[in-house]
Order: C-alpha cells, then structure tokens, then sequence
C-alpha cells in the first residue's frame, strides 16, 4: 500500500506562484514512478509531469512547460511541484499518483498509476 497527501494548493492570482507537494508512505518512495495530474471542473483529468525514480528525468505537459518544474526528495519520501506565471487555467484539482513495479517506466497515462492522493485545489484568478 501506498499513501499519498497532496499539500500547498490555495488561491493566488494570475502571474503568481505556488508550490505543491506530495507525502507518501507505506513503500519504498524511490521504486515509484511519481507523477502529477489535475482536473479542472467539467473537464477530464491531465497529465501536468512525471518523474523518474532517480529524478533524472523529468517530462511536461505542453501548456506547462516552462513555467512548472518537479522535482522529488527520496530521503523525505516527498514530491513538489514547483509553479510559476500561473494562469488563470491553470486552476483545478492536482493530484499526484505512484507508479509502482521496479520495470515500470515514466507514463502520461493516469491509467497507469496505481495510487492517487486525495487532491488539493489550486486556483488563479484573474
């Protein structure tokens, strides 16, 4: 079992910044694929960034690029999501997920994530 907690969302207007992060607990944090998700009201869940186990690599949605970077600590068993020039649609529920198994590589697909945390809000008004 894994357990993730997602922290750090809130309210912050256009251009502003934010950090998120992820606790987990339960396996050994660095066999995880980690990855970042969100879903914005009457919408589907999106790929935001994945990171590999070693944080070596790292890959972006599009419309972040740029403007969001991951990182992970493995020592702290934790994940961040480190936002920047926020957009206003940026704002929706980000959720980060575990990828477990030890050949697994980095995935876009939420589908393939075996364990979600509860989420945390974020939104940029304009």
């Amino acid at each position: 079992q894994v357990q993730l907690v997602e922290s750090g969302g809130g309210l912050v207007q256009a251009g502003g910044s934010l950090r998120l992060s992820c606790a987990a607990s339960g396996r050994t944090f660095s066999s995880n694929v980690m990855g970042w998700f969100r879903q914005a009201p009457g919408k589907e869940r999106d790929f935001v960034a994945v990171i590999s186990r070693s944080g070596s690599t790292i890959l972006y949605a599009d419309s972040v690029k740029g403007r969001f970077t991951a990182s992970r600590d493995n020592a702290k068993n934790t994940m961040y999501l480190e936002m920047n020039s926020l957009k206003p649609e940026d704002t929706a529920v980000y959720y980060c997920a575990a990828r477990l198994s030890s050949r697994a590589g980095i995935s876009t697909f939420g589908h393939d994530y075996n364990y979600w945390g509860q989420g945390t809000q974020v939104t940029v008004s304009s």
